[in-house]
């Protein structure tokens, strides 16, 4: 086990200098042996360069006697060769070595000529000179260029903000750890409501509350302050990340995150003015939650939002399986796309009535179906759609294939009901809506009149101006527009009263409070009331028993959809119940 006394950071520093040793030798184009090898082969020619100056014996080639001293320079090359061989491929050890053979060269080619009078041997000065010359050069260059490259590579791998490894050096960790299947955990870090300092007190404070969050972590990390060997990195903007090693149980790895939440949420001051932070952590070890570094990471991540969702003890969750919204999400959102792409998608009726009981229209639902068949609930898969910006082209099928039926019922019924379409903002913000709603019209043939935009009062608050533009153009065509869910949002009144609406629908969270909740009953007859002054019909939604029904009476509601007299239906059905609703008027 490694020491748990050693800094992260110091154990950065180590495992880089040894990766960049491995490197040495790893990167080049020829294997470790062959250093030695080439050192070999540069001692066995110096040794012949020296014979070879002091023989007098000949050896014939071609047929002519060729004195052996007149080779001494064509081998004295190939240790030229030689040292600039080990310094290109061996940096610094070659350096080393070709540097020391050379130098040691000098003293016996000076002791053949002063000594031995072997003046042919001058020439080996100045090549030797010219080596040392040549090998100088060749390492220096190629020093810059490594130096270059490392500096490089440290920029590519730390956040130039905080000066902490980022994500790439986190990822590369963890894919070493992985490779020796060395024991170890990550910790996600997300500060909570950090923007709030960015956006109220300017980005350069905000950065500088970041540098001092990291100081204090990173000189914990150093000095081995937690009792294990910790990796903090910066994953980008206000999350952070610690890979832990170095633990002998669980419960360490708690301590150890208990430790740097401790440093977080203490006093930090910038510019005379004092912050204090806290963060939502979620965590994972290895092997037991996942045995990849990414897999690791998204275990992490999802425990981090499980831990801002409240899951866990002082805002920090152990990851588990059950934790996995992420993955759902995902699943959820292939079925989404799946059902677009292959009619998954269909649509279902919920009758509005009167207060009185008599029929006034429908309110067109999205459903949608999996694979096999089976239904999925609109709860599971709207809230996945909105995320993904999949719910404009939900709110297209669903108007298309509704309006197509309200169509023909229309013309084989001659019903006066009104078909209610919901459209969200996302949709009614597209620069195509209007087109594609004159296009709707065109091919259903369904009057104008009879149908019905519900939008969320939200739009009052989202992008008002382009709202009120193209709600206008929607009611010079003649359609219906209701406000869906009154009372959730903040509108103010002063748009409501500028909002050419025609019905106001009271959310069903009201109605379920309203004979329970004395407070609430007064909200939902003020919004009734609020309407009616303004000159919108209202209707009250999620109405399940007879009490609420009879409170809606008193208090002057105009229309009513629920339960109590009408769930979602299939088309059939609901041709069934305007063919009956129109024998009995």
């Amino acid at each position: 086990m490694e020491n748990p006394k050693t800094g992260g950071f110091a154990k950065q520093n180590t495992m880089t200098t040894t990766k960049t040793l491995d490197r040495l030798f790893s990167n080049v184009t020829i294997s470790r042996v062959w250093f030695f090898v080439l050192i070999l082969i540069y001692l066995v020619v110096a040794i012949s360069v020296v014979a070879t100056s002091r023989s007098e014996d000949s050896i014939m080639l071609a047929g002519q006697p060729v004195p052996l001293r007149s080779l001494t320079g064509a081998v004295s090359s190939l240790t030229t060769l030689c040292t600039i061989l080990l310094v290109a491929y061996y940096k610094k050890p070659g350096f080393v070595v070709s540097l020391t053979f050379l130098i040691c060269q000098f003293p016996s080619i000076l002791m053949g000529i002063f000594l031995g009078h072997n003046f042919i041997s001058i020439a080996g000065l100045f090549t030797n000179a010219l080596a040392i010359v040549t090998i100088v050069l060749l390492y220096r260059n190629g020093r810059e260029i490594e130096l270059f490259q490392n500096k490089l590579r440290d920029q590519a791998a730390t956040d130039t903000l905080t000066g902490l490894p980022n994500r790439f050096a986190c990822s590369e960790m963890l894919a070493a750890l992985e490779k020796r299947n060395e024991r170890h955990a990550v910790a996600v870090l997300n500060l909570n409501n950090f923007k709030r300092i960015n956006n109220t007190m300017g980005l350069a404070t905000g950065n500088a509350v970041l540098s001092q969050i990291a100081s204090r972590w990173r000189e914990a990390a150093d000095h081995g302050l937690t009792g294990t060997v910790d990796f903090v990195t910066c994953q980008g903007g206000d999350e952070f990340s610690i890979i832990i090693r170095g633990y002998r149980s669980d419960e360490d790895v708690l301590k150890t995150i208990r430790f740097y939440k401790s440093l977080l949420e203490e006093k930090i001051t910038v510019d005379g003015c004092d912050y204090y932070l806290n963060a939502s952590i979620g965590y994972a070890l290895f092997p037991e939650d996942a045995l990849t570094g990414d897999e690791l990471l998204s275990c992490a991540n999802a425990a981090m939002y499980a831990s801002k969702r409240g899951v866990g003890d002082e805002r920090i969750c152990h990851y588990s399986a059950s934790l996995t919204d992420a993955e759902r999400a995902l699943e959820t959102e292939r079925k989404i796309r799946s059902a677009l792409d292959n009619n998954g998608l269909f649509f279902v009726l919920q009758p509005q009535f009167n207060i009185n009981h008599r029929l006034s229209g429908f309110e067109a639902l999205a459903r949608m179906r999996d694979a096999d068949g089976s239904v999925i609930s609109p709860s599971e898969f709207i809230p996945i759609a909105e995320k993904t910006g999949l719910v404009d082209r939900i709110d297209h099928a669903v108007f298309k294939q509704s309006a197509e039926y309200f169509g023909e019922l229309i013309r084989k019924t001659h019903t006066d009901s009104t078909l209610s379409v919901n459209v969200s903002v996302r949709h009614l913000m597209k620069n195509d809506f209007l087109d594609e709603v004159r296009e709707i019209l065109k091919t259903t043939q369904i009057p104008p009149n009879q149908l019905e935009i519900e939008i969320t009062e939200s739009i009052m608050i989202d992008s008002v101006d382009k709202a009120l533009q193209c709600i206008g153009e929607i009611k010079k065509m003649g359609i219906k527009i209701a406000i869906d869910d009154f009372g959730t949002g903040y509108s103010s009144l002063s748009y409501l009263n500028s909002f050419p609406a025609d019905m106001l629908k009271v959310d069903k969270a009201f109605i379920d409070k309203m004979n329970t909740n004395e407070s609430s009953k007064q909200y939902v007859a003020a919004i009734i009331s609020i309407g009616h002054v303004m000159n919108f019909a209202v209707i009250c939604e999620g109405v399940e028993k007879p009490d609420q029904l009879d409170t809606l009476s008193s208090i002057g509601c105009d229309f009513i959809q629920g339960f109590i007299w009408g769930r979602p239906m299939s088309p059939e059905d609901a041709t069934a119940l305007v063919e009956r609703s129109m024998k009995s008027a």
